[in-house]
């Protein structure tokens, strides 16, 4: 009897060790936002299991109970209604529901990666006057650039940031529609081309953590991921330094467009200077010479609406400027959508 037991162990150790090497870093993550959202997932199922586990325990009393072979169960073939019944059948699952709804309610706001950060963790509150470090973060084919506008600085397929310190991400997309998405840091945040996404999030342990694409964006997806470095202060300052020691590249924005190009594992670089604004000059696609910035564009044509409304425009010449704006022959061409 024991051999047997002691056989069927053993058949059941290699899926133990595998579920001891599980990376549930979803659920242990290194960042306080992480950590808030690990914790709503574990708090939502916790919910939903009181209402779960009851029904598929009474299922199975039920169904012993009734069985056919069990003459001493009460049989009532024309029951039809029990009030108690109804309001524990009701009742308890609308609680559930009404809890349930009130922390996602709370949680979605406190959460919203738009929203600055008020604390580093959750026993270390944000200083006043605290300024967090910019990242500007584009989604590439198929890599990903992030840009350091107050270092002047920029690296390819790597992201370094320092410990303890508000990070706000600017995320946008050169062409198709990406996700960046850091696990240990905070859920995933859409990068889409034409469009700027946000997100406040905080790093509190050090290390090397893994970041990726969490949507599906052409051939070269696959390869679409990046190693995140959390480092100290000092660490983090002298890895500005030596990017703008040793990196004689320039990102300006023929370096950009020739980035841009779609590639497959591409390796790991920096730029030791980044032309002033031109993060800004991707998210209103105008990188290329002869275009017209989204933002200019929509402004000007708001300027002709508003004219017109006002009278101080005749409509017909109003109507004939806005058209000859959007890109008929004769004037600067807007920027050309690309998709694959």
């Amino acid at each position: 009897m024991n051999s047997q037991k002691a056989r069927r162990g053993l058949l059941l150790l290699p899926a133990l060790l595998a579920l001891a090497g599980c990376n549930t870093v979803l659920l242990n993550p290194a960042g306080d936002i992480a950590k808030q959202q690990g914790q709503l997932i574990v708090v939502s199922t916790l919910l939903m299991l009181l209402i779960i586990v009851p029904v598929i325990v009474l299922t199975l009393i039920f169904a012993w109970r009734y069985r056919k072979s069990n003459t001493a169960a009460k049989y009532e073939p024309n029951w039809d209604h029990s009030t108690r019944l109804e309001l524990i059948i009701w009742g308890a699952p609308l609680l559930i529901i009404i809890v349930l709804g009130l922390i996602t309610w709370i949680s979605t706001h406190i959460l919203d990666p738009y929203r600055p950060l008020e604390r580093i963790s959750a026993n270390q509150k944000i200083a006043e006057g605290t300024k967090p470090l910019e990242v500007q973060v584009v989604a590439l084919d198929w890599k990903w650039l992030f840009i350091y506008p107050e270092q002047g600085i920029a690296s390819v397929n790597e992201l370094v940031t320092p410990v303890d310190v508000p990070i706000h991400f600017k995320i946008t997309a050169s062409t198709v529609m990406n996700a960046f998405f850091i696990p240990s840091l905070a859920g995933q945040i859409y990068a889409m081309p034409s469009m700027q996404t946000e997100l406040h999030a905080v790093m509190n342990k050090p290390g090397v953590y893994d970041g990726l694409s969490s949507n599906y964006s052409g051939a070269g997806y696959s390869y679409m991921n990046f190693k995140y470095h959390a480092v100290s202060q000092e660490e983090f300052n002298g890895f500005v330094q030596k990017t703008k020691s040793s990196a004689a590249d320039k990102l300006d924005r023929t370096g950009y467009l020739a980035l841009e190009k779609p590639s497959e594992r591409e390796p790991v670089h920096y730029y030791g200077a980044v032309e002033p604004k031109l993060f800004s000059a991707v998210v209103n696609r105008c990188v290329e010479p002869g275009t017209v910035c989204m933002d200019k564009m929509m402004a000007a044509d708001a300027d002709r609406v508003r004219a017109v409304v006002s009278g101080e425009v005749p409509k017909h010449e109003g109507a004939g400027e806005a058209e000859s704006h959007t890109g008929h022959p004769g004037n600067e061409k807007p920027a050309e959508h690309h998709s694959h």
